[in-house]
């Protein structure tokens, strides 16, 4: 479970690092496009679609400072988790405290940017940074028994 839950966070990663990119280059207005073409047939269908709506807010709420942040944020968070991530599937000991000191602060600079945007992602994010962080934990306590007795 420990490798699977370590993996897909390598994964989580990567792609917070495309995503990352992918706001550093692109401007708002081409995301107010992609996401009105995404959700078009949704709310003609439906014009209170709650999902279509919501994606339509939050893109139209996107200023210039809002995507360099989130640039900024998903780049470092992607490319520090993969660090972490290498350190840990290679059981590098110094990998696990750094771990959970990273995860830790990530959880609480999610939680605070949570009181103020109510986004629902970041409580899922943080959910389970919270169970990789259990099992980071766990594995590093069994880490350290079979590195102290072998």
């Amino acid at each position: 479970i420990f490798r699977s839950s370590v993996i897909l966070k390598g994964l989580h990663a990567l792609l917070e690092i495309a995503g990352g990119l992918l706001f550093y280059f692109i401007n708002t207005t081409a995301i107010l496009t992609f996401v009105n073409y995404l959700t078009q047939n949704e709310l003609i269908e439906d014009p209170r679609d709650y999902i279509a709506t919501q994606m339509i807010s939050a893109a139209e709420h996107l200023t210039g400072a809002t995507l360099s942040f989130y640039a900024l944020y998903l780049l470092s968070h992607g490319v520090v988790k993969v660090l972490l991530v290498i350190g840990l599937l290679r059981e590098k000991l110094v990998a696990y405290p750094i771990s959970l000191v990273v995860m830790g602060a990530f959880i609480a600079y999610q939680l605070y940017r949570y009181s103020y945007t109510q986004a629902f992602g970041l409580l899922v994010l943080t959910v389970f940074d919270l169970i990789v962080i259990v099992l980071i934990w766990h594995e590093w306590r069994l880490l350290r028994q079979r590195k102290s007795t072998g």
